[in-house]
C-alpha cells in the first residue's frame, strides 16, 4: 500500500469510535481497554496473534458481543446497550461482516446468495437482483450467477461472501481473518482485489488478520494486539520503522521492507543542487565542493528540469557560456514520493545517479542515492560517523574544477 493511496482513502472523518472497550469471560481478560477510531474510507487492520483479542474485538464492534466496559459507536450511534431491533437497524444500515468460513447458504445460487443482505432489508426482488448482479461482476464472478457455493472453488465462495456483504451497502465491512482459509496465491488475488474494490467503492474495513505481512499489504493502519490490549496503532510505515516496544519490533523483524517502505520513507535531502538561473560557474562550484559528478537542476519555482554533468559545465565555463538549460540533460530517475522500495531496486542499478523524489507539483523534494536504498533494504544505517556518502563521484578532480574556476584568463574567474 503505497503513501498517496492511504490520504486517499481516508478523508480523516471519523466513522466508528471505540472507547475502553474491556471484554472479560469469567476470570479471562480478552480485550482489555481498547481504544481507537477508524476513518471513514480506509482499512484499518486489527493485527495479533490467536489470543491476542482480535476477534472478540471485532465482535463488540458489530454487538455481537456486549462489552464488559466501554463503549463503541458507529456512525455515530451507540451500539453498546442498545435494544435488539434498534442494533439490528444498525446493522442493516451500517455494517457487514465477512467471516473465515464464507457461511454461504448452501441451496442458495450465488446470485442469491449475494442477494440475501439485500432481501433480509425488503428490497423487491427485481432491485436486489439488478444489484446483485453488478456486485457479482465487481468481484469477478460474472457468469457464475446460477452456480451453488458446492459448484465453486474456496476463492470463489470467498468472493460470493465478499460480494454478500458489498452488496448490502453499508457504510463499513468487518472482515474477520477473511483470507486465512484460502492457498496464497488466492488469497494474494483476494487481498489485491480488495484494494481495488475499496478505492471503486470508497468503503471502510476494518480488517482481522494474524498475518503480519497482510496486514502491512493491505491497511491504512495497523493496530498490534498482544493479550488484549492494543501495544501500537500507526501507518505500517509507523509501525516498521518506529515500533512501540520489543513486541513490535520482534514482529516486524522478517516483513518484506521492500513492499513497505517507500520513497518518502528513505529519501534524502539533496544536496548537489542549483537552479537553471545560477549558470555553470555555480554548478561546478556545487559539484567542487560536494565531489560529485552531477547535479540537480530546478527551475525557479523549485520544479525539476534536469541534471547537468560536471564534464559539461566544465567545457561551459571554459567557453565563458552562461546558460545551463543548452547541456540540460533528462537521463535521470524521477519517481514519486509513494513508490514502494521495491519497484526503486531496477531504476537505481541501472543508473548512476541518486534516484530523485517528486511531489505532485514535479518539485524536487528528496534524492535517493543507491547506497541509502541497499541499507533501507538490509535495515542499516548509511551513517558511518568519518565518512559522508557523496551521491555520485565525480569525473573530473577538485584540482581541476578549481583552477578552472580561478583562471583569470575566463569571464567571472574567481567567483
Amino acid at each position: 500500500m503505497t503513501e498517496t493511496q492511504h490520504q486517499h482513502r481516508s478523508d480523516r472523518a471519523s466513522i466508528l469510535q471505540a472507547s475502553g472497550l474491556s471484554k472479560t469471560f469469567g476470570k479471562t481478560k480478552a480485550v482489555i481497554d481498547a481504544s481507537f477510531d477508524v476513518n471513514r474510507g480506509e482499512i484499518f487492520v486489527v493485527m495479533g496473534l490467536s489470543g491476542s483479542g482480535k476477534s472478540t474485538l471485532i465482535r463488540m464492534l458489530n454487538g455481537l458481543l456486549e462489552p464488559t466496559s466501554g463503549s463503541v459507536t458507529v456512525a455515530g450511534t451507540t451500539i453498546s446497550g442498545l435494544p435488539a431491533a434498534k442494533l439490528r437497524d444498525v446493522r442493516k444500515r451500517s455494517v457487514s461482516m465477512v467471516f473465515q468460513h464464507f457461511a454461504l447458504l448452501p441451496h442458495r445460487t450465488v446470485i442469491d446468495n449475494v442477494a440475501y443482505g439485500l432481501e433480509i432489508q425488503g428490497v423487491a426482488k427485481a432491485e436486489r437482483l439488478e444489484r446483485a448482479n453488478t456486485i457479482i461482476r465487481l468481484v469477478g464472478l460474472d457468469g457464475r450467477q446460477n452456480s451453488l457455493p458446492s459448484q465453486l472453488s474456496g476463492g470463489m465462495q470467498q468472493r460470493v461472501g465478499l460480494g454478500r456483504a458489498l452488496a448490502s451497502d453499508t457504510d463499513i465491512l468487518l472482515m474477520d481473518e477473511a483470507f486465512s482459509a484460502l492457498d496464497p496465491l488466492i488469497r494474494r488475488e483476494m487481498q489485491e482485489q480488495l484494494i481495488e474494490l475499496q478505492s471503486e467503492l470508497g468503503k471502510t474495513i476494518i480488517f482481522i488478520t494474524h498475518d503480519l505481512n497482510e496486514a502491512m499489504f493491505l491497511g491504512d493502519r495497523i493496530a498490534v494486539m498482544r493479550d488484549g490490549r492494543i501495544v501500537q496503532i500507526g501507518t505500517p510505515e509507523e509501525i516498521l520503522t518506529d515500533p512501540a516496544n520489543d513486541y513490535v519490533a520482534q514482529f516486524v523483524q522478517d516483513v518484506d521492507r521492500a513492499r513497505v517502505l517507500t520513497a518518502a520513507s528513505v529519501m534524502e535531502p539533496a544536496r548537489s543542487v542549483v537552479t537553471v538561473t545560477a549558470g555553470p560557474r555555480a554548478a561546478l562550484r556545487t559539484m567542487r565542493d560536494l565531489q560529485s559528478q552531477a547535479t540537480f537542476v530546478l527551475g525557479r519555482d523549485r520544479t525539476f528540469a534536469g541534471v547537468v554533468r560536471d564534464r559539461d559545465v566544465l567545457r561551459q565555463v571554459k567557453r565563458g557560456e552562461t546558460d545551463l538549460r543548452s547541456i540540460l540533460l533528462d537521463d535521470a530517475t524521477t519517481v514519486t514520493s509513494d513508490v514502494v522500495i521495491s519497484e526503486l531496486v531496477e531504476l537505481s542499478v541501472g543508473s548512476d545517479l541518486p534516484i530523485a523524489v517528486l511531489d505532485d507539483k514535479k518539485r524536487l523534494i528528496g534524492v535517493i542515492p543507491r547506497v541509502t536504498l541497499l541499507a533501507a533494504l538490509g535495515n542499516v544505517s548509511t551513517t558511518t560517523g568519518e565518512i559522508p556518502v557523496t551521491e555520485t563521484i565525480a569525473t573530473i578532480t577538485v584540482g581541476e574544477m578549481t583552477d578552472t574556476l580561478l583562471d583569470p584568463t575566463l569571464e567571472g574567474a574567481g567567483r
